[in-house]
């Protein structure tokens, strides 16, 4: 029988193995331009592509990895889909990294150890 220290590192280890995968998401310039688009209102992917410049197949691409891991979801509006965001928290995330960039945008800028892409 596990212990409970045993079940919460478990559960621990979950979790952050989930942040990371979440965060390595959101890396990606494209998708975050996506998300960022999506911030305000639906959308639907011409008007994706309109606003981020990224081609047709590569917001559709995105969209459809953003669509799988639960952060975006479609509604079909006639022949079109338009995207919003899943959940309202993240613009809230967006908010807090807008805040603390406000604070640690020079060293953030020159720190060596990640690249611009």
């Amino acid at each position: 029988m596990s212990s409970n220290v045993e079940v919460l590192e478990r559960i621990k280890d979950t979790t952050f193995a989930l942040r990371t995968k979440l965060f390595r998401g959101l890396a990606d310039a494209s998708r975050l331009s996506i998300l960022d688009a999506l911030r305000t209102r639906p959308l639907s992917v011409g008007q994706i592509v309109a606003i981020t410049g990224l081609s047709q197949p590569n917001a559709s691409n995105h969209l459809r990895c953003l669509s799988e891991c639960g952060l975006v979801s479609g509604e079909q509006r006639g022949r079109f889909v338009h995207y919003r965001l899943s959940d309202q928290r993240l613009n809230d995330l967006f908010l807090l990294s807008d805040e603390l960039l406000t604070e640690t945008a020079c060293a953030v800028d020159t720190c060596g150890n990640y690249g611009t892409s």
